[in-house]
Order: C-alpha cells, then sequence, then structure tokens
C-alpha cells in the first residue's frame, strides 16, 4: 500500500527484480524463520513489492499511517524521534535483514522517523495481509512473535547501555553488537565502515560528540581499534570484551 503523504518516495512493483524469500540469502535473518519451502511460497505472496530510499531520504515519518513493515535488503537506515527541546534522538540503526515499522502496529501511527544512512532497498511486507495470514499460518505466526521478542530485548539492551555504563564501555558494547551483526551477515567482523556519524552514535548512547570522538582516540592510543574517519579496524576484540564483562556484573 502506498503512503500518501507528499514526501514518500512512491512504492513500485518490481516483479523483474524481485528475490523470492525462499532463494533470499537473508531468510535467517528476516521474517520466515524455520520455515519449510513450501511455507516460503506462500510467504512470497506477502512481499510482492520493493521500495528504494535514497541516503538521506525518509523511509516513514513520525505520525505517518502504518500500513506495512519493511525488511531492509539493502543499506543502513537510523531509527530517530524528536525530543521536546526538538533535539533529533536516535533511537537505533538497522541493516539487511532487519524490520523496521514495528513502532506502528499499537496506534496504527508510526512513532519515529526511519532514515536512509545510505542508498538503501527494502521489502515491502503489508501488514493487514501479515495478520491475515498469520491466523491460518502458525509458524508465520510464530516467527513474528520472535521478531517482535528479538526488539524487546535490543530495546532492554540499549537500556542497560544507557543506564549503568560509563562512556567507554557504551561505545565498547555498541562496536561489538555492531561487528558482530554484520558478520552474521557474511561481512567482516574486524574491519567495519561506518554508516552514521559520531553525532548519530553519541544520540544513540547518550554522549556528546566530543566524548565519542575522544574515546575513539582513547581506545585507538590503547591499541584496541585503528581509526581513520568512519573506517574502524577491531584489533583487540576481547578486551573490548572484557570492559563490558566488568560494566555488566
Amino acid at each position: 500500500m502506498q503512503n500518501s503523504t507528499p514526501h514518500s518516495t512512491p512504492i513500485r512493483p518490481v516483479e523483474s527484480l524481485q528475490v523470492a524469500c525462499a532463494s533470499c540469502n537473508l531468510r535467517e535473518l528476516c521474517l520466515p524463520l524455520g520455515l519449510s519451502t513450501n511455507d516460503l511460497d506462500r510467504l512470497d505472496t506477502l512481499v510482492n513489492r520493493r521500495r528504494t530510499v535514497p541516503k538521506g531520504e525518509q523511509l516513514f515519518r513520525s505520525g505517518d499511517n502504518f500500513a506495512a513493515l519493511y525488511a531492509v535488503r539493502t543499506g543502513f537506515f537510523k531509527t530517530s524521534v524528536t525530543s521536546e527541546d526538538g533535539r533529533d534522538q536516535v533511537t537505533g540503526f538497522q541493516m539487511a535483514g532487519e524490520l523496521l515499522g514495528l513502532d506502528g502496529i499499537s496506534t496504527d501511527r508510526h512513532h519515529c522517523d526511519a532514515t536512509a544512512l545510505e542508498d538503501s532497498s527494502v521489502c515491502v511486507i503489508n501488514y493487514a495481509d501479515l495478520e491475515s495470514l498469520s491466523q491460518h499460518f502458525t509458524a508465520l505466526q510464530h516467527s513474528f512473535h520472535k521478531i517482535m521478542s528479538r526488539e524487546i530485548v535490543r530495546d532492554q539492551g540499549v537500556m542497560l547501555l544507557l543506564g549503568s555504563m560509563r562512556a567507554e564501555e557504551r561505545l565498547a558494547a555498541f562496536l561489538l553488537n555492531l561487528t558482530e551483526r554484520l558478520e552474521a551477515r557474511g561481512f567482516s567482523g574486524t574491519a567495519v565502515v561506518l554508516r552514521m556519524t559520531r553525532e548519530e552514535i553519541g544520540s544513540y548512547l547518550g554522549l556528546k560528540l566530543e566524548t565519542v570522538s575522544r574515546t575513539f582516540s582513547k581506545f585507538q592510543d590503547e591499541g584496541l581499534l585503528e581509526v581513520k574517519q568512519r573506517q574502524i579496524r577491531v584489533l583487540r576484540a576481547d578486551a573490548l570484551q572484557q570492559m563490558v564483562a566488568n560494566a555488566t556484573r
């Protein structure tokens, strides 16, 4: 279903480009976790559109009507909300294989902005169709509940970051989480090109820009990272892991 708001990029059918869920190399990271080939064929009826979102443009905005979920096919997104004083507060970063749009389920309106940090594409999953199929398709319903649970656990992890960790520990946990997620998608677990700015990292972690930059420099001086602008190489993952472990004891 096309969002009618004027800022939206049109959603258009792209049958010639569509990658079926059964052959998608992100299938284990997206909706059809553990489903059979026949089940995946049924799920293909849900994912019949793809949307491209250029860098800097928004997939949806806070207040937009909720009609679909979006599985990130390629690229990178950030979600953010506007605080009472007008500041942009980053609430998450989403990469290939992850879902966007779950925030809209409870009220039928989105409660955050989703912005592409690079040229990206998403698979569009009509939520009404998903609900209808789930009623007769318990495996799909179970998979969707697992995804929602995973999002709750991720939110709890962010609360732990903001509530109990020092700046060094917050950045270490962020980098470990990011590299683990990238590695699960077949990318390097040590060499990372950050798609987000240091200011956006600071917003997400509850740190000032100066603190984020200073902590990156500290990690490099201590031999934990090699930092070249947005190119990061993790040299001592064990030290970062120990830092986080000490903070959570």
